[in-house]
């Protein structure tokens, strides 16, 4: 019998997670129910927010929390092996949300999103640039901030997945880009191979307020924000009059007690546009936005920075790399 491997939530993390939270389990593959799917997954896509739903008691109407000892929710890239449901085929190339495993049986009623038979780039890259990494990015630039030459746009977790893709767009709005990053290595890494105009290290400065400041003497007019928080507080202390702020996470504060920015009334008096989305929300539209990426990544207009590792046995560690800040771009496993 084919037998499975699931990473499974060992103990509740205690702030940041470590590899040690989680644990590898194989079992026999059960045989499939009228209705159901397996895939045989390929990648797992390693992303902060599902952080959210590892404490007890967590659960909101995206997800339930996660049980100790059960396989860890997250976004895999899988092949349909066997199906005995109408809707999929053999064959058929899914991003869906099911969990850290080798092998994942679904009735249909997950989160799923079909991809082309046929990949025109690395698979990794569809969990990552083409990927709900990648189309958040997007969103929030075309939707929500719309840049343009004329601004200064500034954006947290610069070096991330999302922020990666962020900053590379708003470049080519002509917009000048500054980028807050966790250390001096990742600052010189989003100028020299994203195109960020300049970067601001948090910690650097006894005061963010003040090195967003020197970073942009001109004042913020648009923040996408991936950290939430203290830099959320400093980045609303920079903005201009009627800036635009794009909410896509807050890493800051997952699992641990979250920051509240005391200087929230700057919202009114500066007559800011904030707005907070999930790229889920917008799933009749990721075929636009995979074909925008796409035609980024064929005429070199776009990089896909990434941050591999290999194995199902890695990707605890994977993914509290994530959290400790070593991950260069997208954060993936490949299985």
């Amino acid at each position: 019998m084919t037998q499975m491997k699931s990473v499974v939530l060992a103990r509740r993390p205690n702030g940041n997670p470590v590899a040690e939270d989680f644990q590898v389990q194989v079992s026999d593959l059960p045989s499939l129910k009228e209705g159901e799917l397996l895939c045989r997954n390929h990648f797992v896509s390693l992303d902060a927010g599902f952080r959210n739903w590892m404490n007890e008691g967590s659960g909101d109407a995206v997800l339930p929390a996660m049980e100790l000892g059960d396989p860890v929710a997250g976004l895999v890239l899988g092949e349909v092996i066997e199906s005995l449901n109408t809707e999929y085929a053999v064959g058929d190339m899914l991003m869906a949300r099911f969990a850290w495993q080798t092998h994942s049986i679904s009735d249909g009623s997950d989160f799923i999103a079909r991809l082309p038979n046929t990949l025109e780039f690395d698979p990794a890259a569809y969990m990552g640039v083409l990927g709900d990494t990648g189309m958040s990015a997007y969103f929030g630039m075309k939707d929500i901030l719309k840049p343009t030459a004329e601004d200064c746009v500034l954006i947290s977790g610069a070096g991330g997945a999302v922020g990666s893709i962020a900053g590379q767009l708003a470049k080519k709005t002509g917009a000048r880009v500054v980028g807050l990053v966790g250390s001096a290595d990742k600052g010189q890494w989003i100028c020299d191979v994203l195109g960020y105009d300049a970067a601001v290290v948090r910690g650097d400065s006894d005061s963010l307020a003040e090195a967003i400041k020197t970073a942009c003497p001109n004042g913020v007019d648009v923040f996408f924000d991936n950290v939430g928080g203290a830099t959320l507080e400093a980045a609303i202390s920079n903005m201009n009059h009627r800036g635009r702020m794009a909410l896509c996470g807050a890493v800051s504060g997952y699992g641990v007690p979250a920051y509240g920015p005391s200087n929230l009334f700057e919202i009114v008096t500066k007559e800011l546009q904030v707005e907070g989305f999930m790229t889920h929300f917008r799933h009749d539209r990721y075929d636009e936005a995979r074909e925008a990426l796409s035609e980024g990544l064929r005429s070199g207009a776009l990089v896909s920075p990434e941050y591999r590792l290999q194995g199902v046995d890695q990707i605890g560690q994977a993914y509290a790399d994530l959290f400790a800040g070593r991950n260069y771009g997208k954060t993936v496993v490949e299985l």
